[in-house]
């Protein structure tokens, strides 16, 4: 009893290595009185049996950066804490069956240069000289990352602890959590069965636990930890003579092989091999009452289950035939926690102050380091170093219940290696929230897409096209779907086009003191009632947190609002320091909103809309739209004409079908995104991130830095007017080929990369392919030239002048 500290900073759930490294980064940012919970011993739940493989490959840009911070750690941590470990960074070699295949890797490849990742791509000869036993016949190419490797889970682990223990934190094992208490004040106590914890913050880092240590925090506002748990099996051959004749002969190992396209790694364990296989026909475990979860189950495995990935295994050993030529000494099958995009859940926890999530993670070892890092930032700074929303555990929201857990689980396991084109939606636990006209979207041909859980539609298919998934299995922007987003922009363009767009995020901020609240937020200036313009919200290094729509009522009623994705994030930024009486609501779920927009739409509404047409674009007013109650905001996302029709749900389909019959031809987020990209709209996440400052966003039009209040990110932005902004917003057109620059193509310039593109399509307006991107401020001059790399091809491109490709003087949103 003794032993066990009566406060401390932070209280960490969970002893395995994603636990300890964000107790050792803490640490390292000088935090050195916080404690480490752990229920058995350190590494008894998936570290234990992980087989620490630690890669840097991603086509994400935030996972990439964690992953690679990993590998840069782990090189250094047996030195810097005194602990030997055994870390190989063999490289390793990504075979490709196929053209797409290696459009991605050659994207990856570009990526991770700019990250200062020597990746590189390979020809099948060029493979088998680094990998003699490889079969390379049937090979398109082959990427190879020279930072890629494996490391003990369990050294590792405990070198971190090491080092934290050394740095003064408090590792206490076989000591369980039990619950926890807020207090009115926002701290906690953590209770263990030893004795109670008080301290400032919590993080959940209970892996394949973490859904049950979720439940504890439900009473100060939580909700149910969105994963589910995997079955993964990997064998171990016994030793194999010409591999090790070949190690002793070459004193390394041999790179690590992953072959995408049938589903499997395999790599150099001593002399032997490790196969480890993503089957299609996987397994979930402890989804329903026949097979609860146990109370514990550090160290323990689950009966071998070989059928499942005889097939995979078998051609893992075709592709290294010595492979086969002994037998196979032990199959590991362990339980592996996966998030419903297969992504870690590391943030704020949703709706709940003062506590993180640093759990769910399918590949621990490699985003370990990463995680720890990013962990610490959020805790201790209140923001991280690169934007981290790919794996913010806001991103989900509350469609997110025990079905779609498992079958979205279940999907990405076995698709683990799958491609992720840009025009193909994954098809399992789909239709989680509706819209009102759903049933008619789909009738006038709707290929749907989910956005925060809202069924939209992407593109509308007329009869005979080809709504196949394997359609869909390109890069290029050519599809069944070209054709008819064309058709659809065109209609916007020079008649009228209609998008049903349910689940905006809709708050409604009132009482007396709200202006002046949210001027002391925001980076800009508050409209006039009746009117309506963007808010931006900065953190404290002015990096750009959000974007608003803010449409006012009256002095101080106002309802904002945003993208549906960022629901439960912008709620919580405007929640987390409202003052008592003033009233925040959302009510994102009760209205529909229709994008009504081309030249005809004034004359397509006035039979059927009772209002004022004529009042300016950046108004909003009450209306009634086919007899029935709803708001017209003169705004358009498009840059045409236009206005949204904002209903409550059970008004929309009397008038979804009015305006259809009126003459408006649907269309879909695929031509919308072309058309947003024409004018220069940033999209959330993409363009507006907190990778950048709202200056280097060129958003200097919201910002006013001569205001009486002193918003976040105030003080950093006045500094950056003085010195200047090392990077730059730029609209490019691009003599693209087949394909658009999609989010983080490297730009360059003299073979030097200068810049990213955040978002990319063709504008069929224009007709041009353009990418939106940050680029070096010297380099943000109008007529500018410069190389955009789009998977793994350079094409010309033009910096263009800061305005609208598209109507640049706005006369056709203004008519």
């Amino acid at each position: 009893m003794s032993d066990l500290p009566q406060k401390a900073r932070v209280v960490i759930i969970g002893g395995g290595v994603v636990g300890v490294s964000t107790l050792y980064h803490l640490a390292l940012k000088g935090w050195t009185d916080c404690v480490l919970l752990e229920k058995n011993e350190l590494t008894a739940g998936s570290t234990w049996h992980a087989a620490g493989n630690v890669p840097t490959f991603s086509t994400s840009w935030a996972i990439m950066n964690m992953q690679r911070y990993s590998t840069e750690l782990y090189a250094r941590l047996g030195d810097e804490v005194d602990y030997p470990m055994n870390y190989h960074q063999t490289g390793s070699l990504r075979l490709a069956h196929s053209k797409e295949r290696v459009q991605e890797f050659e994207r990856a490849c570009s990526m991770g240069r700019y990250q200062g990742i020597e990746m590189e791509m390979l020809t099948p000869d060029e493979a088998k000289g680094r990998y003699p036993f490889l079969e390379t016949h049937d090979l398109q190419g082959v990427l190879w990352d020279p930072t890629d490797g494996d490391i003990d889970p369990a050294q590792l682990t405990q070198a971190l602890a090491k080092g934290a223990r050394d740095l003064g934190q408090r590792i206490l094992r076989f000591t369980p959590a039990t619950g926890v208490t807020q207090h009115d004040d926002g701290t906690w106590t953590v209770h263990t069965e030893k004795g109670d914890i008080a301290c400032d913050y919590v993080v959940n880092a209970a892996g394949y636990y973490a859904q049950r240590v979720g439940e504890w925090f439900k009473p100060y506002g939580g909700r149910t930890v969105p994963m589910m748990v995997m079955s993964h099996q990997y064998l171990l051959t016994e030793e194999i003579p010409e591999i090790e004749a070949w190690s002793k002969e070459n004193g390394r190992k041999l790179p690590l092989v992953r072959d995408v396209d049938v589903s499997y790694y395999l790599r150099q364990e001593k002399n032997g091999v490790n196969i480890g296989p993503y089957e299609p026909n996987c397994r979930a475990h402890w989804t329903d009452p026949k097979d609860p979860m146990p109370d514990d189950f550090s160290f323990q495995l689950w009966s071998d289950d070989l059928d499942r990935i005889e097939d995979i295994v078998a051609d893992a050993m075709e592709r290294v035939p010595v492979s086969a030529s002994t037998g196979i000494s032990r199959i590991i099958n362990g339980p592996i926690p996966y998030a419903p995009d297969g992504l870690p859940l590391i943030g704020p926890m949703p709706g709940v102050r003062n506590a993180f999530e640093a759990c769910v993670f399918t590949f621990g070892i490699a985003q370990g380091g990463g995680a720890g890092k990013v962990m610490a930032e959020w805790i201790v700074d209140g923001a991280t170093e690169w934007d981290m929303w790919a794996v913010d555990p806001r991103r989900y929201t509350d469609y997110t219940d025990h079905d779609y857990c498992v079958k979205k689980g279940m999907e990405v396991y076995g698709n683990e290696y799958a491609m992720h084109f840009p025009h193909h939606e994954w098809p399992a636990a789909r239709d989680k929230k509706l819209s009102p006209v759903h049933d008619r979207v789909k009738e006038l041909g709707g290929q749907m897409g989910a956005y925060n859980g809202w069924e939209r539609a992407n593109w509308f298919a007329q009869p005979g096209d080809d709504t196949s998934l394997e359609a869909t299995h390109t890069w290029n922007r050519s599809g069944p779907w070209e054709q008819r987003v064309k058709e659809e922009c065109e209609a916007v363009r020079d008649h009228c086009g209609v998008l049903d767009l349910p689940g905006f995020s809709r708050f409604n901020l009132s009482s007396p003191g709200a202006a002046e609240w949210l001027r002391g937020r925001i980076t800009g200036a508050l409209p006039k009632a009746g009117r309506m313009n963007l808010l931006y919200f900065a953190d404290s290094r002015g990096r750009i947190l959000t974007e608003m729509s803010c449409l006012r009522h009256d002095e101080d009623a106002f309802t904002l609002i945003t993208a549906a994705t960022a629901q439960w994030h912008d709620f919580e930024l405007l929640a987390r320091d409202l003052p008592a009486g003033l009233s925040l609501s959302d009510h994102s779920a009760e209205y529909d909103t229709l994008i009504v927009t081309g030249p005809a739409t004034r004359d397509l509404l006035a039979p059927i809309v009772e209002a004022d047409l004529s009042l300016p674009w950046l108004s909003h007013q009450p209306a009634r739209v086919a007899g029935r109650p709803a708001a017209l905001a003169r705004v358009s996302f498009a840059g045409e004409l236009g206005w949204e029709i904002h209903a409550a749900n059970a008004e929309m389909p009397a008038i979804y079908e009015a305006v259809l019959a009126a003459g408006a031809r649907p269309f879909g987020m695929y031509a919308l995104n072309s058309l947003r990209i024409e004018k220069g709209y940033r999209a959330w996440k993409g363009d507006l991130s907190t990778d950048y400052t709202l200056f280097e966003g060129g958003l200097d039009r919201f910002v006013k830095l001569d205001k009486p209040q002193e918003f976040p990110g105030k003080a950093a932005l006045m500094s950056e007017k003085q010195r200047g902004s090392a990077k730059r917003f730029v609209t490019l057109t691009v003599d693209a080929g087949e394909a658009d620059a999609p989010y983080m193509s490297c730009i360059h310039r003299n073979g030097e990369i200068v810049g990213e593109t955040t978002s990319g399509a063709w504008g069929h307006r224009v007709g041009k392919s353009i990418a939106l991107g940050m680029v070096r401020t010297d380099l943000a001059e109008p007529g500018t030239e410069l190389m955009v790399e789009i998977y793994g091809q350079k094409y010309p491109a033009v910096v263009q002048p800061d305005r609208p490709l598209w109507d640049p003087e706005n006369e056709r949103l203004k008519a």
